[in-house]
């Protein structure tokens, strides 16, 4: 069956978001031809005005709508401790642990096998941060594969030059997994990493 070719295009341009597949996306466009025409040019309008208004923060990376992210305005922030994350949907997610830190986010996909891996990190603004001497401890946070692991090691490298200690969140098991389905690195992580009980 041949569809309208705007309802087509809408679907195809749907689907070209993350995680959306193609009944996802013929979902979401059907439902957004039933909503109200009003909520319809809303939504249009507010993903234009976010393309347009949104940037990174000039102090660390994060997405934001002014010059400087919130994060960075806050005085009562830990000025000491930088987490480097990936997104911003990082920083979201560890906001929620309570951290009271900085952070400096990469807003870039990594890949090691990518010649380009390094270019648009701004990692001159990253060695500026560190060079302040303000800066006494840096939390790498990145996706625990494999260029997360390579990336993190880079940048262990440059902080180590300005005499920083360098951390990582512990990797373990997950609350409610099994022992016997968690992959060798994991479990050697969780056992590295085990404390006190």
């Amino acid at each position: 069956m041949r569809l309208a070719l705007s309802l087509e295009n809408l679907i195809d341009n749907l689907q070209k978001l993350p995680t959306i597949g193609p009944k996802t996306a013929q979902r979401l466009a059907l439902y957004i031809l039933k909503m109200p025409e009003a909520e319809a040019r809303n939504l249009a309008a507010a993903i234009l005005e976010a393309r347009d208004r949104i940037k990174p923060c000039i102090e660390c990376g994060m997405l934001c709508d002014t010059e400087r992210c919130n994060i960075c305005e806050d005085d009562q922030r830990d000025s000491s401790t930088i987490c480097v994350v990936g997104e911003t949907s990082d920083v979201m997610a560890i906001e929620r642990t309570g951290y009271r830190g900085r952070y400096f986010v990469l807003n870039k996909d990594f890949h090691v096998m990518d010649d380009n891996a390094l270019d648009g990190l701004n990692l001159k603004l990253f060695s500026d941060r560190l060079a302040g001497g303000a800066v006494r401890e840096v939390v790498l946070a990145l996706n625990p594969d494999i260029d997360g692991e390579i990336m993190s090691r880079y940048l262990a490298g440059v902080t180590n030059k300005f005499g920083v200690r360098v951390t990582r969140p512990a990797h373990g098991l997950p609350v409610g997994g099994n022992i016997e389905y968690a992959d060798e690195i994991t479990l050697r992580r969780a056992l590295e990493g085990r404390r006190e009980f």
